[in-house]
């Protein structure tokens, strides 16, 4: 099968040809159709010092946002049948630590991720762990979930998993970030009954993207601040929750000047180093922070199905957050777009590739 592959610890990926995988007694393997590129892919792509750090075996295939159809089921396979059409959760768990046989599988401390520390989706077949198996329809159906939705699944899930960590409804929403993650995160919030929503980023490319995703106010920070958004919104107290998806040091250190008492951020964003946030307002603010990883297993796959299947308005709020559908052999061009920041999902097709 083609497969893109990290063959050697050192920058660049290789488009080449590799046996398809097995599948196990309780696997099953997925006929990929579509994958999405995301940051980690890039720090995969580049060999940087976060990759060096998460991949612990090379060769492998990288890629864990995807959509197939399962081709083949392990012989003590039941609840997945051939023919599925199906996302994946990329965190493979160890099913005996502490947290795992208390049902909190998301902290497992042996976790191996798909396409980091396993051979994942930028390949025509993949194979998962049936329980990390994510059924949308039968029988090849698409009519709820296309495959392009189906493969962002899992930022989705970091969307979701960060938007509805505290209670929204009838609360003041900030934002920080206006990528595709920070676009989902602000549909998702005015799903759940949030009163304002604020999105704050610098690049005048996303917060253009970000205009109509369900926010009341696109606020570009370079030029202006976030106190300037609460007066032109007509709040008369600070924001009470905020989702920090940015990453950025400055990002963080204004959301928290902009919380209102007893206020609860939610933080997803990687920073790329260490600073300092004022400790001393976050203490006499009596504010909560809450680090978010990944997404709940399973409980954020079922709000994510329950709310997709429910609200036309919010499938097409996440979907329009998917700017590029490109071949997968036109992978290096699908990298260039993620890497500039500029554009929505990129996701890779890998249904026509000649036989």
């Amino acid at each position: 099968m083609r497969a893109l592959r990290k063959v050697a610890a050192g920058a660049g990926l290789e488009w080449t040809t590799v046996e398809e995988p097995g599948c196990g007694a309780w696997d099953v393997k997925v006929r990929v159709l579509r994958a999405g590129i995301c940051g980690t892919d890039l720090h995969i792509l580049a060999w940087d010092a976060s990759a060096e750090a998460m991949c612990d075996s090379v060769p492998f295939t990288p890629g864990h946002e995807f959509y197939g159809e399962v081709v083949e089921v392990g012989e003590e396979v039941s609840d997945v049948r051939v023919g599925d059409r199906i996302s994946g959760e990329g965190h493979v768990v160890c099913g005996m630590c502490r947290n795992c046989r208390a049902g909190r599988r998301q902290m497992c401390i042996r976790t191996r991720s798909v396409g980091v520390q396993r051979d994942g989706a930028f390949a025509e077949y993949v194979t998962v762990p049936h329980q990390n198996v994510w059924v949308h329809e039968h029988d090849g159906g698409e009519e709820l979930i296309s495959p392009e939705l189906g493969a962002v699944f899992d930022p989705l899930g970091n969307a979701v998993h960060t938007a509805l960590k505290f209670p929204v409804v009838g609360e003041d929403v900030l934002i920080t970030g206006a990528g595709p993650i920070g676009q989902m995160a602000a549909a998702v919030a005015r799903h759940a009954g949030a009163r304002y929503i604020t999105i704050t980023d610098v690049s005048p490319e996303r917060l253009a993207m970000a205009e109509g995703c369900g926010a009341d106010l696109v606020l570009d920070v370079a030029s202006m601040k976030v106190r300037d958004a609460q007066r032109s919104l007509g709040m008369r107290e600070g924001f009470d929750v905020g989702l920090e998806i940015s990453g950025q040091a400055r990002a963080l250190q204004e959301l928290i000047e902009n919380m209102n008492h007893g206020g609860k951020i939610a933080l997803l964003g990687l920073p790329s180093q260490q600073f300092e946030i004022d400790w001393t307002m976050v203490v006499t603010r009596m504010l909560t922070l809450q680090g978010i990883y990944g997404r709940e297993m399973f409980e954020t796959w079922n709000a994510m199905s329950a709310m997709l299947s429910t609200s036309e308005t919010l499938r097409a709020a996440i979907t329009r957050t998917i700017t590029d559908v490109l071949p997968a052999t036109e992978w290096e061009h699908g990298f260039e777009i993620a890497k500039a920041g500029t554009a929505g999902k990129v996701v890779l097709d890998w249904s026509m590739l000649d036989g």
